[in-house]
């Protein structure tokens, strides 16, 4: 494996490029390390507590009212942005899929599509399940295509 490092002046912002024959485990790992440094760090909050949770172990980030709690497979855990903050700063790997729900794509275990053409995603592990509305539907389903290949 070769490693190349180019200074570009002016740069507003670091790209890092992975040219490879083929993704096998090795570069699949590269990548997961460099998203991993890369990935902002979110505070979540329960009862009085202050954590510090990986985004990885987020199922999916839902509107209540006028706060965003994150669901975990056993809990949720309120923070301190709005779902439009979210978009910006989550991850690739995390989608919209309706007004009030952004989601993580790594995650979806499976999802049932139902008469209204809604989807209802299912999670590994967790009884909790969330709704894909039909406006979202296709960029998500495009998404996780582009996950399994």
């Amino acid at each position: 494996m070769k490693l190349r490092i180019e200074v570009h002046d002016g740069s507003e912002e670091d790209e890092v490029i992975i040219r490879c024959g083929q993704v096998d485990e090795k570069v699949q790992k590269l990548q997961a390390l460099i998203l991993s440094m890369s990935a902002p760090k979110l505070m979540f909050y329960k009862d009085r507590q202050e954590l510090f949770l990986p985004l990885e172990k987020i199922l999916f980030f839902e509107t209540e009212g006028e706060q965003v709690f994150a669901h975990t497979a056993n809990d949720a855990y309120r923070v301190k942005y709005r779902l439009y903050e979210l978009e910006t700063i989550l991850p690739h790997y995390f989608t919209r899929i309706g007004k009030g729900t952004i989601v993580n794509t790594t995650q979806i275990y499976a999802i049932n599509r139902n008469l209204t053409s809604m989807g209802q995603i299912s999670f590994d592990g967790t009884h909790k399940q969330v709704y894909v509305s039909r406006h979202y539907f296709g960029s998500l389903k495009e998404k996780l295509t582009k996950r399994s290949n």
